[in-house]
């Protein structure tokens, strides 16, 4: 039987690139390097085959979608930053198998999800960022999840996640689940953004996201979960932290216990508050996958 290994929130700023480059940038966000690398080594650690990431910059309009390509290969230039992240070469193996299960389940629990295997349906840098600096043996397999579907609810993410999480139990594959996206990200004004690299666009987005990690290390996930629609919105998380709604559905939602170790502190990116914290995994019972899957009583 499969198995959810480890699980993690994880940075995949473009200015992460820059900082591994020769330049007036050069080591500039050496912390959250270091940070990515701690988890591919947390992630090697807990005998990983297979890393699912949840992706907040594959946006979708209708439906859930999954890459379950064989194998990915390309050069990746991001149409956002061409400045800052261009021509990045990728090469992973895919595990299709475990891909369309999870599109199975997911839609069996009420909310459709779509697996592809299309050959030129690329990457994305919230999948392809963190996965450059986790530095993780070739062997060990990549999927890709649409992160951010526009117009869905943090409800259909809860959902969805919980049934990942039983897909994964329920095939031959070990995994590390990863939610790719920030905390706040209200990026500065243009006029503002290139001046501002390390201050936040607004304090009181600072501060939620300095309450939300004194929850998530407290363990007071029934606290942040009830809050979660609404902190996502006012300050205006990325993907509408759709990520994070998937993340925690696979976890156990509000029953969920277990305590976040933040790798690094939060830091702040472009006025946007960050993060890399690992959630230890913990079992779930039928019972709660059940409650997972169901709707939500409004």
């Amino acid at each position: 039987m499969g198995q959810l290994v480890y699980a993690a929130k994880v940075t995949h700023i473009p200015r992460l690139i820059m900082s591994e480059q020769p330049g007036p940038l050069h080591g500039c966000r050496r912390d959250a390097t270091d940070g990515l690398l701690e988890v591919g080594r947390q992630i090697t650690e807990a005998g990983a085959d297979t890393v699912v990431i949840l992706d907040t910059h594959w946006l979708s309009n209708a439906a859930y979608h999954i890459n379950g390509a064989a194998q990915f290969d390309g050069v990746f230039t991001s149409s956002e930053f061409p400045t800052q992240l261009s021509e990045l070469p990728y090469y992973y193996q895919g595990n299709p198998a475990l891909a369309f299960a999870m599109a199975q389940r997911a839609s069996a629990a009420g909310v459709k999800t779509i697996a592809h295997q299309k050959s030129h349906l690329g990457l994305e840098y919230g999948t392809l960022v963190p996965l450059h600096f986790m530095q993780l043996d070739k062997g060990i397999r990549v999927i890709s999840v649409s992160g951010w579907c526009a117009f869905a609810t943090i409800d259909e993410s809860r959902r969805v996640g919980a049934a990942f999480r039983q897909a994964i139990e329920a095939s031959d594959s070990r995994v590390a689940l990863i939610a790719s996206g920030s905390l706040s990200h209200r990026i500065h004004d243009n006029q503002d953004v290139l001046e501002r690299p390390y201050e936040i666009s607004d304090e009181f987005n600072r501060q939620c996201d300095l309450r939300t990690l004194e929850l998530w290390q407290a363990g007071r996930w029934a606290e942040f979960t009830a809050m979660l629609p609404s902190y996502a919105k006012a300050c205006t998380g990325e993907g509408w932290m759709h990520d994070t709604a998937m993340l925690l559905g696979a976890l156990g939602w509000a029953n969920y216990k277990a305590h976040a170790d933040l790798v690094i502190p939060y830091f702040v990116a472009s006025g946007t508050g960050q993060v890399i914290a690992q959630l230890p995994v913990e079992p779930v019972s039928a019972e709660l996958h059940q409650l997972a899957t169901a709707e939500a009583t409004p």
